[in-house]
């Protein structure tokens, strides 16, 4: 599916149902307990047109937790003027905090160090959105630092959420801001 096509009204309300329905399983269970049959009973779905939609169960997941990746690059662009070198903005802690109801599913899709189907896809997002930021200002190392900040971030998410790393939500934000700050300034 394009994102430059029109997306047809119908598919987007099945695509939508499907998503609120693996979400609202994952509530109840682990995702790898949630069965396609439940799913579509839950969805008032045909199990055929789940597949028109979606690979399996992971694809669906993927794209139903998809929005958290929209949510951590606006939190992390969410300052203007010169960042402070030490606080996150609040909307990066707000981000943290938002985690904890899907932390489990977080977790089943994306590996410590920022692996996984949905670490994949933020590091695929930020660092497109940092390269645009760093080109816009001529930086010489745009890709090397958008790359840089794709895995800092995506790593530190994914290890916070395993509980590899020990802190609440604005420590870990000040933490990984700091760190994505030293990593902006590196010339």
């Amino acid at each position: 599916m394009s994102g430059d096509a029109p997306q047809d009204p119908r598919a987007a309300r099945t695509r939508a149902r499907l998503r609120q329905a693996l979400l609202d399983e994952c509530a109840e269970r682990p995702l790898a307990e949630v069965g396609v049959t439940a799913l579509v009973r839950r969805a008032g779905v045909g199990r055929a047109t789940f597949y028109v939609h979606y690979d399996g169960l992971e694809a669906l997941a993927v794209d139903a937790c998809a929005d958290v990746v929209r949510e951590a690059v606006d939190a992390l662009h969410a300052w203007r003027g010169l960042p402070d070198p030490v606080h996150a903005p609040p909307a990066l802690a707000e981000f943290f905090d938002s985690l904890a109801p899907r932390a489990a599913l977080y977790r089943v899709l994306m590996t410590p160090g920022g692996g996984g189907p949905l670490g994949r896809v933020l590091h695929r997002d930020l660092r497109a959105y940092s390269l645009r930021e760093r080109e816009l200002t001529g930086a010489a190392d745009a890709p090397l630092v958008a790359s840089a900040v794709a895995a800092t971030f995506a790593g530190v998410l994914a290890d916070w959420l395993h509980g590899l790393l020990e802190a609440d939500a604005h420590e870990i934000a000040d933490q990984v801001w700091q760190l994505l700050v030293a990593l902006h300034a590196s010339r």
